[in-house]
Parts: structure tokens; sequence; C-alpha cells
């Protein structure tokens, strides 16, 4: 029993010895290769079936209840002009993955285009989903779900929740065409990362030649060359080992990221600082205004007058001074801002303080 114990103990001590890969990501969530993308569609289309919450006086619903009726077999009379409360016109937006093949079935989203107050209830009419080329890759029907509610009275009143006038189709559209990748006809293929970083991609080329000898090559700070086999399965099967392949990114760049409109300040780890005192205190002026109405004596033939009685109060809060030693960690920086106490607009200034103090060794981002 004391045997186990000891060999447990050694084990944790020798496993605490060796150096934790803990921040190695995998290949695939570094980047991705060229070409092998999603590509946006979008289509123009009818829902029918609405509870009156459709486009009544929208002139493209009528022009376009008139194509479908045609297509159908049925004519409208001439100077006939429905009144279509019951149908919306209605924008299809759908992403079409990489090796999508005809038959196979992806999600899609409708949004009213005119003044529908809501798409519950509809049905999506058989519509064509087109490319940035102009051609038809897919086409869209079915039963729109809708997650929002709105409810309106005959005072006006009205009541929502989330948003009604947008639904989505689930399998709601059958792609027609694929897109060509390229993926079996060239000789190399890109891989771009997210982020251009010359020693992350130096990483991705070190791993995948370890794999492949030879195979990897840095194009520039975001592209790794890939000299791929021919041959699809033999290309497929190093791209599943490459993609798993763990490498570990380049330290962050130091940033400290002001959100204007919102007060939001994100410091992250890479941020040092250069020794600084930072002294901030609080000017607090106050005004009070205690008016007295002053009445005449009786009988005295006066008016009633008020007087002024104004209080100006000059207040400065307690100043506190922080000492940031140099190359202070994110904890000591969090620390040190603690204690002067500041909220976020009076943290934006003391950062930009110190940013033009230049003790603040990191790119300031304001979005």
């Amino acid at each position: 029993m004391l045997f186990s114990r000891l060999c447990l103990t050694l084990l944790a001590a020798f496993m605490a010895l060796v150096p934790a890969d803990a921040h190695a990501e995998r290949i695939r969530d570094l980047g991705q290769f060229e070409g092998l993308r999603a590509n946006q569609l979008t289509g123009y289309g009818i829902v029918v079936g609405l509870q009156g919450t459709g486009d009544d006086n929208l002139e493209y619903v009528r022009e376009a209840m008139r194509g479908v009726s045609g297509r159908l077999g049925l004519q409208l009379p001439p100077g006939v002009s429905p009144n279509l409360r019951n149908a919306a016109a209605v924008i299809i937006t759908a992403e079409l993955p990489a090796f999508s093949k005809p038959g196979q079935r992806i999600d899609i989203t409708v949004s009213t285009l005119g003044q529908a107050r809501s798409l519950r209830g509809g049905a999506l009419v058989l519509a064509p989903l087109y490319g940035a080329d102009g051609q038809i890759y897919a086409m869209a029907q079915g039963n729109v779900a809708v997650g929002g509610l709105g409810v309106s009275g005959r005072d006006g009143s009205q009541v929502s929740v989330n948003v009604s006038t947008v639904g989505r189709i689930a399998d709601g559209a059958t792609v027609e065409k694929g897109v060509a990748t390229g993926f079996d006809r060239e000789g190399t293929l890109r891989f771009n990362l997210h982020q251009a970083d010359f020693l992350t991609a130096a990483r991705v080329r070190d791993a995948v030649n370890g794999m492949y000898p030879g195979m990897a090559k840095v194009a520039d700070g975001v592209s790794i060359e890939l000299a791929l086999p021919f041959g699809n399965d033999e290309r497929s099967a190093a791209l599943a080992a490459i993609e798993m392949l763990p490498v570990t990114p380049a330290p962050v760049a130091a940033k400290v990221i002001i959100n204007s409109r919102t007060g939001t300040v994100v410091i992250n780890e890479a941020v040092r600082l250069a020794p600084a005192a930072i002294s901030h205190g609080k000017l607090v002026i106050r005004i009070d205004e205690n008016p007295t109405v002053v009445q005449p004596e009786p009988f005295a033939n006066g008016e009633t007058a008020i007087e002024e009685d104004t209080q100006i109060t000059i207040e400065e809060a307690d100043s506190r001074v922080a000492l940031f030693p140099g190359a202070a960690s994110l904890n000591e920086i969090v620390d040190a801002l603690n204690l002067l106490g500041v909220g976020a607009s009076d943290l934006v200034v003391i950062l930009e303080s110190m940013k033009q103090a230049g003790a603040l060794q990191a790119e300031m981002v304001v979005i």
C-alpha cells in the first residue's frame, strides 16, 4: 500500500515537470483551405397562407402572384388587382457548403421585403436561389418556422416578442448544382490562417513537414502551400491527417480593446507596462437652490417676494496613487486599477494617458 502511494506521488511529480502543451490548437482551428468554403445564395419569393398579416398594398406581391398563377395555368382577368393580405414578399438567403451535391438539402432564411407584420403560419412557394454569378444553384420551398410573436389591438396598442418578420425553413432548399472547388485538379492547395502571423505559419509548415517531409512551404504571413499527392483518396487522407495536427500558435500581440459606445475595456494577457505611478481623483461640484418666500407685514401694502439662497459645495474625492512595476502582468494591472476604484469611462482616460506617457506597451483599438 505504501509502495503504491509512493509510486503515485513520484508519477505526479514527474507529470508536473513535463511541460504541458496547453495552448496547442488543431490546424483546422487556425484557418481553412483555400476554395473549400461556403457560397452565399439569395432569391426572391412569396410566402402564402398568412392570417391577414401580409403585404396587401405591395405591387411586387401582386405581380409575383400573377407569375405564380401563370405557372399553374391560372390567368387572372385583365384589370383585376387581388387584395393579398395573406401573402408577403420575402428575400431568401442561404449558404451552399463546399462539396454540396445535387439532391442534398440546405437550410434557408426568409425575411419580409415589404410591410408584412408576421410570417407565422406561412408557406414559401417554390423559388430559385441564385449565386453571385447569376446562376441557379438551389430551389427553395417549405413551411416557415417563426420564433417571434406580434399582437395588436384595435386601439393601436401592440405587443411583440422577438422578431416575427424573419423565419427559417430547415432543409428548405434542394441543391440543383454544386460549385467547383478545384480540389481534384490543382497540384497545390493553400491553407490560409485566420490571422496573419509569420511565426504561426512557420509552425504549421514544420508540423506538416514533420508528417509529410517537403510537402509544405510558407507563401506569406497568411498562406502555407501544400503539394498534395494526385488522386482524390490520397489527397483526402492527407488533408484529414493534416487538419488534426497540433500546433501552438504564436503569442498574441499586446492589445487593449475599447468599445466607445458601451465603455467596455478588454486587456489581453500580453499587455505589459513600464514603471509608472498613477493618481486619479474626482472633483464633485454641488449646487443647492433653497429659495425662501418673504411675506410683507399685515397692512404694509407690500408684495410677496422670493429670496434666493444658493449654496455651492466643492468636494474632491480622496486621490490614491497606484504604483505599476515594470513588466507588470495582467493580474497586477487589474489589482492596481481596482485599488484606484475607477469606472469604465475613467479607465479609458487612464489607459490613454498611460499610452501617451509611454508606460503602456500595447496597441489601443477603439471600436
